[in-house]
């Protein structure tokens, strides 16, 4: 089997580097030392860049060493290109590690998570794996495939027939309609948070599986006084021309819901919440 590893941080960073170190950990250690990781990433960091693609330039693709291939482009175009051009038949796809919690709205923006969304689009079993992270707690990276392994053994039983069924799928002897069904079974994205905890606590921490919070975050900007309507002489008075402005928001007192997954991963627990890939519309 072969896997692909991406992330938004960017090639570099050291939570792709300990999601890989842990994958084949636990690919290893679970008998299948024949499995094939391929890293595409991009070539820097591109958070926060939510599902954008680029479509306007050709993409820059470059080999850094044996399995390691980096894009001057977002995590989306990353997906695009290594499941156009290098590896179409990975069983799974897996986004991540992200130095910061994606929780909540936070998926909206977040580049991991859409890394990973974009997957399952295409049917390809998805997660997108972050770490919460707070200035109080050392932020290291040595313990993440401790505290993924019930995580990935759950991933691996419960995806295991669509991984097969995708190899089916991919053979030219398959039909649309399988084709079809292997992507409409294929739609959840495993959103996967990492608490911020001391790293050398004893045992891994509590999963726990839970909905993604809707609460919008709090923020706050200076206020601008613009001009509605023009003066009686026609004047612009008042208009902030030039004006500077950053919001702030308070990310680790945001309001929450109980049970959800700001609420747990912020209570110390791993969340791993089950998030539709497709944008669905509803009866009204």
């Amino acid at each position: 089997m072969q896997f692909l590893i991406t992330n938004d941080d960017g090639i570099d960073a050291p939570g792709i580097q300990s999601l890989h170190h842990a994958l084949q950990a636990y690919l290893t250690s679970h008998g299948h030392r024949d499995c094939e990781l391929f890293v595409v990433a991009p070539d820097r960091g591109r958070s926060e860049c939510g599902h954008s693609v680029t479509t306007t330039r050709e993409l820059t693709v470059r080999q850094s060493r044996p399995g390691w291939i980096s894009v001057d482009g977002t995590p989306v175009d990353c997906v695009r290109v290594a499941l156009t051009c290098i590896c179409p038949s990975v069983s799974a796809v897996f986004s991540g590690v992200n130095a910061g919690a994606n929780v909540g709205l936070d998926l909206m923006v977040s580049g991991t998570f859409a890394a990973a969304r974009e997957a399952a689009i295409h049917g390809k079993p998805a997660m997108a794996i972050s770490h919460y992270r707070r200035p109080d707690i050392p932020k290291t990276w040595d313990h993440v495939g401790n505290w993924l392994e019930s995580t990935l053994d759950a991933f691996f039983q419960r995806e295991a027939d669509a991984m097969l069924a995708h190899g089916r799928s991919t053979t030219t002897s398959a039909s649309t309609a399988e084709r079809r069904e292997v992507i409409a079974k294929n739609r959840v994205v495993w959103n996967v948070n990492l608490p911020a905890i001391p790293p050398d606590v004893p045992h891994p921490p509590p999963v726990a599986q839970c909905f993604v919070d809707e609460t919008p975050l709090v923020r706050r900007g200076p206020e601008l006084q613009t001009l509605l309507h023009p003066g009686q002489d026609g004047d612009s008075i008042g208009l902030p021309v030039d004006a500077t402005v950053k919001l702030v928001s308070e990310f680790h007192d945001r309001p929450r819901t109980r049970g959800s997954d700001v609420q747990q991963c912020f209570a110390g627990k791993v969340t791993v919440s089950y998030v539709d890939a497709h944008v669905a519309s509803q009866d009204l």
